[in-house]
């Protein structure tokens, strides 16, 4: 009975919406795995990690999350394996693609920073729940910003600033949701522009200049730099209304296409099923985000009202910046589409991130 009812309460449109915007991305991975010297290791890869995120959701789901939210050392020891995890790349994993991003297990490879977003989550929901009223000392958001800066410092040594981005885009929503004043706000703005300058001037690598570059100037090398977006805009604007197929895409089958799994899996999507499918894909997220943002107005707490919308935050960001890099507004950084494109560790812990959210719905 207990079980019954349990599943009653449990919200069936978010994990709906999910198990679907991950079909797609199976059947893309498994399509642009048909290309000539590919195999379709990856996508086994990735629907062993969906099996294994779907029952991760469920699982967690019987957890009561208030005990989570209660338990301050369990939060903050959370964290500090999160620290060291992300030190111990710096030491003992190999880099891919220039980046110590992961820990290699056998043939499978273990991101610790998509980990650290959803326990930033946890730490940033529980330290603004509890401080929701003294949000007018300044005090509370460097604290606050200490607590994201000391992960982001580790994960820009790998070099990821792509992930560095996201941390900062979950902080600032934090803030914004948790009533940061607007004087506050336009200091950090003032901060950030002059962080930028010194990133620009001695922090970043050339190859992260070249990418704002290309990005600012699209004729600027062609055939360098800007090379991934323009053979992303061409697989986007000949998908037409249907695509040409499964296998089928010339851009994506024939390697004209950069990362056609993971950072331009929107362009492979578009080439291959058209904007049928791209609608499709685009409807399933509004419907994802809409039931996360209603879990947040129906929240008993603030812990878990900040949960959620910090969940909604992580995935609204990844999602807006890789289509965004995709179709040229915004420069390439290497960050996935969520839920979509290939990378276990990244479904594993959007589905634990879900699972948690599973339990505030049947809680509430």
């Amino acid at each position: 009975m207990f079980l019954i009812s349990h599943l009653k309460k449990f919200d069936w449109l978010l994990a709906a919406s999910a198990m679907l915007i991950c079909g797609i991305g199976l059947l893309s991975i498994y399509s642009s795995s048909l290309g000539i010297g590919r195999t379709v290791l990856n996508f086994q890869k990735q629907a062993i990690f969906l099996g294994i995120g779907l029952l991760l959701m469920l699982a967690i789901s019987f957890v009561d999350y208030r005990g989570l939210k209660d338990n301050s050392y369990f939060i903050l020891a959370l964290y500090g394996l999160s620290l060291l995890a992300l030190a111990g790349l710096l030491l003992f994993s190999y880099p891919i693609r220039g980046v110590r991003g992961w820990y290699k297990l056998g043939f499978l490879a273990l991101s610790p920073v998509e980990f650290t977003k959803i326990i930033l989550v946890i730490l940033l929901a529980k330290y603004f729940s509890m401080r929701h009223v003294e949000m007018y000392r300044f005090y509370h958001i460097i604290l606050s910003g200490i607590y994201v800066a000391l992960p982001a410092f580790l994960v820009y040594l790998q070099p990821d600033l792509g992930s560095v981005l996201i941390l900062l885009f979950l902080w600032l929503g934090i803030l914004i949701v948790s009533g940061i004043h607007l004087r506050h706000f336009l200091v950090l703005m003032l901060c950030a522009i002059l962080l930028f300058s010194l990133a620009w001037g001695f922090w970043f690598k050339d190859y992260q200049k070249e990418r704002i570059v290309s990005f600012l100037t699209p004729e600027y090398e062609p055939l360098a730099t800007g090379w991934s977006q323009r053979q992303a805009k061409i697989a986007i604007g000949s998908g037409g209304l249907f695509g040409k197929g499964i296998g089928k895409g010339s851009q994506t089958q024939y390697g004209f296409l950069p990362e056609p799994q993971t950072d331009f899996i929107f362009s492979a999507i578009a080439e291959e099923f058209g904007f049928f499918m791209i609608s499709l894909l685009f409807f399933l997220f509004l419907l994802f985000f809409w039931r996360i943002i209603r879990i947040a107005l129906k929240s008993g707490n603030n812990f878990s009202r900040f949960f959620a919308l910090g969940i909604g935050i992580v995935i609204i960001a990844q999602f807006f910046i890789n289509i965004g890099s995709n179709i040229g507004f915004l420069p390439v950084i290497g960050i996935p589409l969520p839920l979509v494109s290939y990378g276990g560790s990244s479904l594993l812990a959007l589905f634990i991130g879900l699972g948690i959210l599973q339990n505030i719905k049947v809680n509430s």
